[in-house]
């Protein structure tokens, strides 16, 4: 019994380095593509950057939904909106502020009102579906297949707004246009990977969970969500010290978005259960007030030290919170 927990955990570590670097080559990759065609900042982290970023998290959907273990891919999607929100941005809003010494009030008031409305209308969905399926209590593949059409439809309007030709692609050097292909293999080349590494998480922590006797769902909102929220965590602290506020809070936003509904979606269609969604109450609520507080604090134009400490403050109340769960059970 010991042994095979060691040999789990093992496993566990090495894929999430694996998955960490795969998805670093995916979003670079994906990066570059998106500049050569041209797209908003915002529009950039909340689609290509927010998609790529949460591969791990569809990949764990996939492989829990055929090994029949939907808990953790649950817990995962929604223990995720929680790291994004309160840990990376966070962290990465405090960690900005210190480096510059002086607050960030001019990240938000320096976003175009467009990147600003699609950043409220990312955080309005991700909040009142999964605070909608508490409501109705369960959720089932005919929610599943509402959930990956709320996705299609907004992602369509969003990848409708380019860019004025004179910042689009069309100023990119040539020779750095006539690179989009090995781009684009690179980028599938990080897919593949993250695919793969992605399997021996939910694998190795389901091994894990069983054999400490412990919930599967709470590993997968704690451990595994940290470990699949990896790629946001250093895209969106790089994007911050370089001054790219647009692509960080799009990056986030747009991963918890995707998570709600691509990735729920994929879940739900392709397992027959139904799901009782009462049992991630405590789950929903951290999402919702992570979600409230970044709201409130991009409409109030204010980004400093104490927003980021007071959402790692939430964070630390949510792990308060999952973890005196574990030693209540």
């Amino acid at each position: 019994m010991g042994l095979e927990l060691i040999i789990s955990v093992v496993i566990l570590l090495v894929a999430l380095i694996v998955l960490d670097k795969a998805s670093h080559v995916t979003i670079t990759n994906a990066v570059k593509v998106s500049e050569i065609t041209g797209f908003r900042k915002t529009t950039i982290g909340f689609t290509l950057i927010a998609f790529s970023t949460s591969l791990p998290e569809l990949s764990v959907a996939v492989f829990s939904a055929f090994l029949g273990t939907i808990g953790v891919s649950i817990g995962n999607v929604l223990g995720s909106n929680i790291v994004n929100v309160c840990l990376i941005m966070g962290l990465g809003v405090l960690l900005a502020t210190l480096k510059r010494s002086k607050p960030l009030n001019d990240i938000v008031p320096s976003m175009p009102k467009e990147e600003l409305e699609s950043l409220y209308s990312g955080l309005f969905i991700a909040s009142i579906i999964p605070l909608s399926l508490i409501y109705i209590a369960y959720a089932s593949q005919f929610i599943g297949f509402l959930l990956l059409t709320v996705f299609a439809i907004y992602t369509y309007q969003l990848l409708r707004g380019k860019k004025p030709m004179e910042e689009t692609g069309e100023s990119t050097p040539k020779e750095e246009r006539s690179k989009l292909r090995r781009y684009i293999f690179l980028t599938f080349a990080g897919v593949f990977s993250v695919v793969a590494s992605s399997y021996f998480i939910v694998d190795s922590a389901s091994n894990v969970a069983e054999t400490l006797e412990v919930p599967k769902s709470l590993i997968a909102a704690t451990i595994i969500a940290f470990g699949t929220s990896l790629p946001e965590f250093s895209t969106s602290i790089e994007a911050i010290f370089k001054g790219e506020a647009g692509i960080a809070f799009g990056n986030v936003v747009g991963s918890n978005f995707v998570n709600i509904t691509l990735i729920l979606g994929v879940t739900l269609v392709a397992s027959p259960l139904i799901i009782d969604m009462r049992i991630f109450s405590d789950l929903v609520i951290f999402s919702i007030i992570s979600n409230l507080l970044l709201w409130y604090f991009l409409t109030t134009g204010r980004m400093s030290w104490r927003e980021g400490a007071i959402l790692l403050f939430i964070y630390a109340l949510f792990l308060a919170t999952t973890f005196g769960a574990i030693q209540i059970r």
